[in-house]
């Protein structure tokens, strides 16, 4: 449970990121710790940074839906730079590191 202490400092720095203003390095710092070790602040996060991210656009429809059910990602994008298109999937496995194994075991 949180004291009333980190709750309102936690939805203070929440405030800021959900509108875009400067937080500093200490409270981010701060504050993902407190993100890693309880869910609520975990939750208030993720929330203002997708809040941060559409403050120019309103979201309406599945995104809306998502973002009232606090599903997917709070960052654009997933992090991932793998490629998407079905020929340079099969092109990758095509040329796959010899230390590549499959799921039996086999490098070949």
């Amino acid at each position: 449970m949180l004291s009333t202490e980190v709750r309102k400092r936690a939805e203070f720095i929440c405030l800021r990121i959900a509108k875009n203003q400067k937080v500093e390095m200490k409270d981010m710092i701060w504050i993902q710790k407190w993100a890693k070790s309880n869910h609520s602040v975990e939750s208030m996060l993720r929330i203002a940074r997708r809040k941060g991210l559409s403050v120019d656009k309103k979201p309406e429809g599945l995104d809306k839906f998502l973002q009232d059910m606090d599903l997917g990602d709070d960052f654009e994008g997933n992090g991932m730079d793998a490629p998407t298109d079905p020929l340079n999937i099969a092109a990758w496995f095509a040329a796959k590191p010899r230390w590549f194994v499959d799921d039996e075991g086999c490098r070949d």
